[in-house]
């Protein structure tokens, strides 16, 4: 289900079992785990593209293979390893939702760095319903994506935000037709810029750890690029 390839400084991960609405079962997201796990050893191009194949971005955990859980708690703590993995991959991750994101597949963007969607895209965490909710560290990460309640109003109700509430809610950057051309856009940067920016941003520290982390990795990237700063002065 899950394909990888590369693009010139993109690699594109695909949920790629349409049929299915890219609904993930177990063995997918132990294939994803590896992909983002072997990221930080395989030399990755510095931006990860993150998308679903067919009308949906993912309709979120197989509900036949959430029915046949015989360890929920197991299952859950896997869904959190890969979405701290995307979280903590070091490239920088770009999710783009073309169709529905449900439930798990909202919890993997919300693990991204970027969120695109296109005009059609629709999200909803309709765990509630069901009794249960998004347990693969959604409830983190929601309300540091969207203000407070509006992550309580989005997950307490289930309701379906269409792509223009998504971004009004900040739970999207941006909406284009095609949100590739998002993910080439960040890859035109220095890759190892990009790299520090998101480190630093994600960075969860107390704030004297995060600014002398900061002032360090300006100071490496001064130097590193010292040349090239020198010569587009007079731009």
């Amino acid at each position: 289900m899950i394909r990888t390839r590369t693009d010139g400084d993109v690699r594109i991960v695909t949920l790629d079992r349409s049929e299915a609405r890219n609904a993930i079962r177990p063995e997918d997201l132990t294939a994803l785990s590896e992909v983002f796990e072997r990221s930080e050893t395989d030399g990755s191009p510095p931006v990860t593209y993150l998308h679903g194949a067919g009308d949906a971005f993912c309709a979120g955990a197989d509900l036949d293979a959430v029915a046949a859980l015989d360890d929920p708690a197991a299952f859950a703590r896997r869904g959190q390893r890969v979405a701290t993995a995307v979280e903590e991959s070091p490239t920088v991750v770009v999710c783009g939702v073309d169709g529905a994101a449900r439930g798990g597949g909202v919890e993997l963007a919300l693990a991204a760095d970027v969120r695109v969607a296109t005009p059609r895209a629709t999200f909803a965490e309709p765990g509630v319903s069901l009794g249960l909710f998004g347990a693969w560290g959604g409830t983190g990460r929601l309300p540091r994506v969207m203000r407070e309640g509006d992550a309580l109003d989005f997950a307490l109700s289930g309701r379906v935000l269409d792509a223009e509430a998504a971004l009004r809610t900040g739970l999207v950057s941006r909406v284009v037709d095609d949100p590739r051309t998002v993910a080439d856009e960040i890859a035109g940067g220095a890759s190892d810029a990009l790299a520090a920016i998101k480190r630093r941003i994600r960075d969860r520290r107390d704030v004297e750890a995060q600014e002398r982390a900061e002032a360090e990795a300006f100071a490496r990237l001064h130097d590193a690029h010292a040349d090239e700063i020198t010569r587009r002065r007079g731009e």
